[in-house]
């Protein structure tokens, strides 16, 4: 039994575990947005928000924390310029995973995995529905008035 174990193992040696998600965290960081299996996604998200978080602090440990996990400096520099900035005034939920239908090699699900980049300033601001009413408290009025 599992109890209290947290993460997948994906059927790989720790060590090959580490680097497959090393290597997709780097690309999600330095591209903003991938197509990954959604298992996979929902185990990079949980790095992914943490390396932001990271970026956040920007100090100096928190710079050596987050070169643990990316290995391109392109995605080391747009973590803590561009990221950093976006994200400051936000606690959290940074990425998104938006599934897209199966994979055609083997019909496993696939799913986008991307960062929120949008601000509540740049949204649109959403037209509010109109209620409707209740066809049954309609019903009851007019008979109520009728009688």
């Amino acid at each position: 039994m599992r109890h209290n174990k947290s993460g997948r193992k994906f059927s790989l040696t720790p060590d090959a575990r580490k680097a497959l998600l090393r290597s997709i965290t780097d690309s999600l960081v330095a591209k903003g947005r991938i197509k990954t299996t959604v298992t996979r996604a929902k185990e990079v998200r949980k790095i992914a928000e943490n390396l932001v978080t990271l970026a956040k602090k920007n100090t100096l440990s928190a710079r050596r924390e987050a070169l643990e996990w990316l290995t391109t400096k392109d995605a080391f520099k747009r973590l803590f310029s561009e990221y950093a900035d976006t994200f400051k005034t936000r606690n959290g939920g940074y990425t998104r995973i938006t599934k897209c239908g199966y994979r055609a090699g083997d019909n496993a699900p696939m799913a986008y995995l991307e960062y929120i980049l949008e601000t509540a300033e740049t949204k649109k601001a959403a037209p509010k529905r109109k209620r409707r009413r209740s066809t049954k408290k309609a019903d009851t009025e007019e008979t109520a008035k009728a009688e």
